[in-house]
Formats: structure tokens, C-alpha cells, sequence
């Protein structure tokens, strides 16, 4: 069966289309490929700051109540979030008007009138505020941990931008960021409900087929891996716990061994995964562990993050790197690597049934050059066997290639501690 069709407009629009015909409603994803890494330090977080801006008003609905509400009157209430690589625009319609959708989201990309630049910078400001301290120290393990893997890179930056970046920012900055990357070629509209092909075809093509191409850019490809570490960050933080990062850079996507990544992510986080049996039900150290696994084209990055009480630091550690270790030297059981192939094939066969989750997976996937089937990407994890998974984690789990963010109310003693630790487990 066909999970879903791809139609490409005169002017290099892509359109992916899943009929689902049994649903009551439409997602409009509207996918534009930049993010994070396509920014110099000093425009830092203007893709974030733009895709604010498009819902300041348009030329057509010039405020962005108005804006908003047209959007509502469709039955959707439209949203966007900006990551390292892309930009998403989504929204929920229904399926009487997915033309009037389409043309919604043109407006919002093609005709923006990018005004109240000083009242959007301050909401910006605001939300860039929740992870840095009182100090103005930055507090968030995610961006301290890239820094460490991606220095000097885009990667490195927070997607929000630095406080001096964003103050920096004007409209002229921020409307040749829009003509650079907006174009139709750098853009895929994904559509998933009760719409066919057909229907979905015509609608973008009047909303978008117009719209004039032009060439984007490349990004400045990911900078060698360090292989210097364990390498650690320490933030001091007036929180009652310590919050404890520790991150591997990891192949990209498209690498051989991303399959068993997705495995490993699965046998360490989870209610039953062993994080959370370790750490939780058995020692009682934390209320949640959980790893994450987040890939770009050229290069990803796998964490663990959990939360303990300072008194607590040493043994959750001690506890995380002895979990590392036995992936890396002993392949899981026969029943847990069923377990979590199992639960990795229901996770995929449930997003059939969510036509966001289709939208945003295969438009994104189609933008990326990435356009793996569900079908396929479970062929894939349940070929491997548990020596496979147990050498990627021996490969890729390197203590050389680890890197570590503590942020909380440590004192000198702890962290005197631990970083003795790490300076024994590169042995």
C-alpha cells in the first residue's frame, strides 16, 4: 500500500499527500529547510525569530489576530516550531477547506509584513530567559552539552539566539533571511486526512504555483568529532536538584548504524527500560531518566537526562556509566531486545492513525532527503540482531566522544568527585 504520494509543483514545490479517508480532518504542514545551522553567531536564533514574525500580520490579513482567526474559522488554530534544520508551520482544517487552508499558509509565507519587530523581540527575550539563571548563565543541558560536541559551529547556539543576537536583529535582517530561504524549491507541504491527491494537488498549486524560485544556500557541514572527552560543564543553579546531561555525538541520519540507535534509545528509556527500573525502582534516585536521540544529515547527537538531589550525584552517575558499559560489552537478552523491537513497530503502526504525526513525519522526511517509509524503517530495526546493536553501542559510546552538563546546587567537593571519576572511565 502506498503510505503516501509525491507531487512536485513547475517551481519546485513538493507536495506529499496521505489520503485518509476514514478521518474527519485535514493537517497542513508547511516544511521549510532552515534552522539553527544556517545561522552565523551574530544572526543567532533568526529563524526562530522569523517564524515568529509570520504571524505578526500579512498583507492579506494585516494583523495577527486576524490572521489567527481566519486559521480558527477553518477549524484550526495554526502553530510553528523552528529546530537545527528546519522550520514547520502546521495546522488542523477541515476537509471542506483545504483550499482555503492553502491559501492561509501562502499568505503566511509569502506576503508577511514582518511589523511589531520590538514587541516580538521582547516575547523572545522572554522565553530565551528560561534558560539562562539569575547570573545570565546559561542553564539549559541541551545547549551546554552542544557546545561542548559542536564548538564554534551553528550547532552550538541555542535555536532561541543569545540575548545580543536577538537585540541585534532589524527587519532588513529579517526579511533577507526570508527571501534567502523561502523560496518554493526549499519548501515541502505535507497533507494527511480526508483529502485525496487530486484535491490536495489543486489547492497548492493555486495557493503556491505562482510563487517565483530562487537557490538557497548550503550548510556549513558539521565540524570534526573531538574524541577529547569525557568533557563537562558545571552551572551553578539555585534549584534543589542537580540536573545531569550526558550526550554522545552519534553518525547522522542517513548512517548505516542509526537503526540500532533507535534500539538502544528504546532499551534505556521507558517505563520498563532500564533507566528508569535502575534509577527509579530499584535505587530510587530520580522521578525520570530518559534518553533522547536527535539526528541531523551529518551528524546527531544521543543523551541520557535525569534529575537527582545533590547528595545523590555520585551514585546516579556511577550508575550511568556502568549502564553504558554493560551495552557495550554484553548484547540485551532475546526478551528485552523483543520487547523493544515490538514496541518500536506499535509505535510506528499507531501513527497511522494520526495524521500529524504522518504529515510532519513524510513532508519532513521529503524536505531532509530523508523519505524513509514506515514499512521500511521497520524492516530495518527488526533485522538486527543484539551482537549488531551491542557493536554500535561499543563503537559509538566511546568515552572519548562523551560530553557532560551538571547544573544545580553542586558544591566543590562533588564535583572534585565526579570529575575523578570521568577521568578513570576513559580507562
Amino acid at each position: 500500500m502506498t503510505e503516501y504520494y509525491k507531487d512536485t509543483l513547475a517551481n519546485g514545490l513538493r507536495l506529499v499527500t496521505v489520503e485518509m479517508p476514514h478521518l474527519h480532518s485535514v493537517e497542513m504542514v508547511c516544511h521549510v529547510g532552515v534552522g539553527g545551522r544556517h545561522e552565523q553567531a551574530d544572526k543567532a536564533g533568526i529563524s526562530h525569530f522569523l517564524e515568529h514574525m509570520l504571524f505578526r500580520g500579512t498583507a492579506d490579513y494585516p494583523t495577527g489576530l486576524a490572521l489567527e482567526s481566519a486559521f480558527e474559522a477553518l477549524g484550526g488554530t495554526v502553530n510553528a516550531a523552528t529546530d537545527g534544520e528546519t522550520t514547520c508551520y502546521h495546522s488542523r482544517l477541515h476537509p471542506d477547506h483545504v483550499a482555503e487552508g492553502a491559501a492561509l499558509f501562502a499568505s503566511l509565507l509569502r506576503r508577511s509584513l514582518l511589523k511589531d519587530i520590538d514587541i516580538e523581540r521582547r516575547i523572545i527575550v522572554e522565553e530565551a530567559l528560561e534558560d539562562v539563571n539569575e547570573s545570565g548563565e546559561e542553564i539549559n543541558p541541551d545547549n551546554l552539552t552542544s557546545r561542548l560536541i559542536w564548538p564554534d559551529h551553528p550547532l552550538s547556539l541555542p535555536t532561541v539566539g543569545t540575548h545580543d543576537s536577538v537585540q541585534g536583529l532589524t527587519c532588513d535582517d529579517l526579511r533577507q533571511h526570508l527571501d534567502t530561504w523561502y523560496t518554493p524549491g526549499n519548501v515541502v507541504v505535507a497533507v494527511a486526512g480526508r483529502v485525496t491527491r487530486r484535491q490536495a494537488l489543486d489547492a497548492v498549486d493555486a495557493a503556491f504555483g505562482d510563487w517565483h524560485a530562487r537557490s538557497v544556500p548550503s550548510a556549513l557541514p558539521a565540524p570534526p568529532s573531538h574524541d577529547r572527552g569525557p568533557l563537562a560543564v558545571w552551572t551553578r543553579d539555585a534549584s534543589s536538584q542537580i540536573h545531569l546531561q550526558l550526550a554522545y555525538r552519534v553518525p547522522g541520519r542517513r548512517d548505516s548504524r542509526t537503526p540500532a540507535l533507535r534500539l538502544l534509545r528504546r532499551i534505556l528509556s521507558g517505563s520498563s527500560a532500564r533507566l528508569m527500573v535502575r534509577l527509579r525502582e530499584q535505587l530510587g534516585l530520580t522521578y525520570h531518566a530518559e534518553a533522547n536521540l536527535g539526528l541531523y544529515d551529518d551528524c546527531g547527537l544521543f543523551s541520557i537526562d535525569l534529575a537527582v538531589a545533590p547528595s545523590s550525584l555520585m551514585q546516579a552517575l556511577q550508575e550511568l556509566l556502568q549502564m553504558l558499559e554493560d551495552l557495550r560489552r554484553t548484547p540485551a537478552g532475546e526478551d528485552e531486545l523483543e520487547r523493544v523491537v515490538r514496541a518500536f513497530v506499535y509505535e510506528q503502526e499507531f501513527s497511522l492513525d494520526q495524521a500529524d504525526s504522518r504529515a510532519g513525519r513524510f513532508g519532513w522526511g521529503e524536505l531532509v532527503g530523508y523519505p524513509l517509509t514506515l514499512a521500511e524503517e521497520c524492516r530495518q530495526v527488526q533485522a538486527l540482531t543484539a551482537a549488531q546493536v551491542r557493536d554500535v553501542a561499543a563503537e559509538l559510546f566511546d568515552p572519548k566522544a562523551l560530553a557532560l552538563a551538571f547544573v544545580g546546587p553542586f558544591n566543590k567537593r562533588q564535583r572534585k568527585a565526579v570529575e575523578k571519576r570521568l577521568a578513570g572511565f576513559t580507562r
